[in-house]
């Protein structure tokens, strides 16, 4: 018997003592950084690749944690409803006396889960937070951003080394934390969506040398208030007629023409000496002209139709779009009335782009701001006037009037079925 209790002492001895090595081999002190302007262009880059705009604007996230918290998040109200286990409890984030349930000592609870999971949804977004300092770190022979939270949460005190992309885009933090003993344990921000309403957030984390995985489920952000007043304009403009109309005519700027064929998705583009019957979804098939004569290699002027299409188009049905794949839309407020925000993330000639509609009282667009980072375009403004009831039923424009003062006309514009 005392063979057997001495070979456990020894064993254990050898475990502890190979724990106390492991710790000491991985424990990383908390680097120094250097407080100042270029941390926070670093942490800006992060914000612009994650797309803090539209954090902002989202109005519900919904999502759980590890399959034990769930949440739904009214982020404009600042309200959140957390449920587990048999509770349910509603946070009032601004005002947490107002907040509904269950018992002060549940309540509590719940904020300190909201915390928490939120902060593993959303952490990127918090950088610039009240009592957030911001540093720089070369790291691996690239600069990464160090964030320590000096108050606020439930674990003020802890920093987070953001390890980002060559485009800013956040891929692990390192954490020196006082929930976990050991320094400099990574966490994987991978597995990332971008959720309806435009915003982007990870779904999944791995913590490395403790084998732990975080799962997110399956995480939501959408924006309902700004869908419905999407629809609004929708049914101002008669986009209901738009989807039943066949042929649509109109010029830009009397430089170009266009007969559209929306039914084939067939366009005819005509400019200077050039003719085109385009194809949009199958480019193979458009042929091309040149004085009447057909051109047989004609990928450039075919190239040079679609991108004319694409500009000159959006002129003319743009808010008829709002609900294509990759529009992300949601609210904004322009001199104190509601308009409705529209980002691209895919599709046309420049993804990226964001319009701020500027709408009247019965939902018809008036104007719009432009926002296209390719042209440095930053808040330009539109109008969009003269709409027409055309022979199909459909509302479409005929002019606009840029912030330059130029007029920019749509011809005479025709929709009809025959």
């Amino acid at each position: 018997m005392k063979k057997i209790i001495k070979r456990i002492l020894i064993f254990l001895s050898i475990l502890i003592a190979a724990c106390i090595i492991l710790f000491v081999a991985n424990d990383e002190s908390l680097p120094q950084g250097t407080l100042g302007k270029e941390a926070d262009d670093l942490a800006l880059k992060m914000l612009s690749a994650i797309n803090k705009d539209a954090f902002d604007t989202t109005e519900i996230i919904e999502w759980n944690f590890r399959g034990k918290h769930q949440y739904r998040w009214k982020k404009q109200e600042d309200l959140v409803e957390v449920l587990w286990d048999e509770n349910k409890v509603t946070l009032h984030l601004k005002d947490p006396s107002k907040s509904e349930g269950a018992t002060p000592e549940i309540i509590q609870t719940a904020q300190h889960f909201f915390n928490n999971d939120s902060f593993w949804l959303v952490a990127p977004y918090k950088v610039f937070e009240q009592g957030v300092e911001r540093r720089i770190v070369d790291y691996d022979g690239k600069k990464a951003l160090l964030v320590t939270y000096t108050s606020g949460g439930s674990t003020p005190g802890d920093s987070y080394l953001w390890i980002l992309d060559e485009n800013g885009f956040p891929t692990s933090y390192k954490m020196w934390v006082s929930l976990i003993p050991l320094g400099g344990v990574t966490a994987t921000w991978s597995d990332w969506k971008q959720g309806d309403s435009g915003m982007k957030f990870p779904t999944s984390h791995t913590i490395s040398g403790f084998g732990i995985e975080l799962d997110l489920g399956d995480v939501k952000a959408y924006n309902p208030k700004a869908d419905a007043l999407a629809q609004k304009v929708l049914k101002a403009i008669k986009h209901e007629a738009y989807k039943k109309t066949r042929y649509i005519d109109w010029s830009f700027a009397t430089r170009r023409t266009y007969q559209w064929d929306k039914e084939q998705h067939r366009v005819e583009v005509l400019w200077n000496d050039a003719k085109v019957l385009l194809y949009p979804n199958d480019l193979e098939k458009s042929r091309a002209y040149l004085k009447g004569k057909e051109i047989e290699n004609n990928s450039s002027l075919v190239k040079r139709a679609q991108d004319l299409f694409n500009n000159d188009s959006f002129w003319l049905v743009a808010p008829h779009k709002l609900f294509e794949p990759g529009i992300c839309r949601s609210i904004v407020t322009i001199d104190g009335k509601e308009a409705l925000k529209v980002h691209y993330t895919i599709g046309g000639t420049t993804p990226g782009d964001s319009y701020i509609w500027m709408l009247d009282d019965q939902y018809m667009p008036t104007s719009y701001k432009m926002y296209v980072p390719s042209m440095n375009i930053k808040g330009a403004e539109a109008t969009w006037e003269n709409w027409i009831e055309t022979a199909s039923g459909t509302m479409l424009p005929k002019s606009h009037t840029l912030s330059s003062g130029n007029q920019l006309s749509m011809g005479d514009v025709k929709g009809y079925n025959e």
